[in-house]
């Protein structure tokens, strides 16, 4: 890898207007599914909702005004291994302000975060302490966002990690503070071993037990945690199908998300159904239904059904294989020691399925806090309490 800044190139959305014009014809033409009464969210997203959503898509939402927005922000392309990285990059006009790396997750992108991204660049001006300021950089996963998927291999969250590293070499950034959310808490929790020693502290979100693993053993749990633990076991009976698809099927999948632009909705919208603030009834209740959309358009325009889902099939690929030598390990670390991790603080909220017990049995969290709102898109639903979650960890590791 090389960390010649100059491999560092501007980046502007341009979707083409062909583009955008077929997106509305073949919203115009979609061929519904008929749909058995009474049955509601139970057997997948109602064709009686998704109707009103495709209407407003096609005739209200306004993909050129998201675009612009979207523009404002700085944002690059580097290609490390081949691989296009695309990131967004917003300095902080506060001299001390530090880098700070933000990963997204499935079925997201960089666009979940466009909410924070005042607060945490700006804090004085949002209510919060010149010390809290940061330049963020929202780098887009391989295959998701702006980065285009090259080939085989991008899966592996190891992989990514070492990219995103780079990218923030490139940058000029020794040592950065680091967040992520779903696919990104994993690359986050990565950063360490590849890059030891310069991940200042990582702040996570909603971490999970393995969903192929067993359920979760519910004695001597009560209160939240029970709930919670509840919750997870349910998810494994009857909540996991889109994954299993995506971990085995991923190419076979694709021709409905790349085909049809409803097909990908659907896919998306049942997630922010199912994973948001269970407060709240429907998707557009818990975020903008605009900023929902901009994230949809974004997984059609790029065909990111496709690339994101051979994603998904590689990331559980590898953990698979992780998991069945550790499984196999008879002690011998082969002279490999495992790097300091760093502070790591958690933020749990009302949608997601943490329990502490089962997924930091031994304490490693360095913070870990619940709250009584939001999900799994918290920089989409509850941006306030997730950015001062952030500031609050983050202050105490300076």
């Amino acid at each position: 890898m090389t960390t010649n800044q100059n491999d560092i190139r501007p980046f502007r959305i341009d979707v083409p207007q062909a583009d955008l014009d077929d997106l509305h014809a073949r919203l115009a033409n979609t061929r519904w599914p008929r749909e058995l009464a009474g049955l509601g969210w139970t057997r997948g997203v109602p064709t009686s909702y998704l109707r009103q959503i495709v209407e407003y898509w096609q005739t209200a939402y306004d993909w050129r005004k998201a675009e612009a927005r979207l523009n404002e922000l700085p944002q690059f392309v580097t290609e490390i291994d081949g691989q296009p990285i695309h990131f967004a990059h917003i300095r902080s006009s506060e001299p001390n302000a530090r880098p700070l790396l933000m990963v997204h997750g499935w079925p997201s992108s960089y666009v979940e975060f466009a909410k924070v991204v005042g607060p945490l660049t700006d804090p004085v001006a949002h209510g919060g302490k010149a010390e809290d300021a940061v330049h963020l950089v929202l780098p887009s996963i391989p295959g998701y966002g702006f980065s285009p998927l090259t080939g085989p291999g991008w899966g592996n969250l190891f992989r990514v990690a070492g990219a995103f590293a780079e990218v923030m070499t490139r940058l000029g950034y020794d040592r950065f503070l680091a967040q992520g959310t779903d696919v990104g808490s994993g690359i986050v929790g990565m950063l360490p071993m590849v890059a030891p020693g310069r991940v200042i502290a990582s702040h996570i979100n909603g971490p999970a037990p393995y969903p192929f693993g067993p359920a979760v053993d519910l004695e001597r749990l009560e209160g939240k945690d029970r709930e919670r633990a509840e919750a997870f076991n349910a998810w494994q009976q009857d909540g996991i199908g889109y994954l299993s698809i995506q971990s085995t099927r991923p190419q076979t999948l694709s021709y409905g998300l790349t085909d049809s632009p409803v097909a990908q909705l659907a896919w998306i919208v049942e997630k922010f159904q199912e994973w948001t603030d269970p407060a709240n009834e429907l998707p557009e209740d818990a975020v903008d239904l605009d900023q929902l959309l901009t994230n949809v358009s974004i997984y059609w325009f790029n065909e990111l059904g496709w690339s994101s889902a051979h994603s998904v099939y590689e990331g559980m690929e590898a953990y698979r294989q992780f998991a069945t030598r550790a499984a196999s390990d008879d002690g011998e670390s082969g002279g490999w020691e495992a790097p300091p991790m760093p502070p790591t603080g958690v933020a749990v909220f009302a949608a997601d399925m943490s329990v502490r017990r089962d997924v930091d049995p031994y304490g490693a969290y360095t913070s870990w806090n619940e709250y009584e709102a939001g999900g799994h898109f918290p920089a989409m639903e509850v941006p306030e309490l997730l950015v001062d979650d952030i500031r609050t960890f983050f202050r105490s590791h300076p």
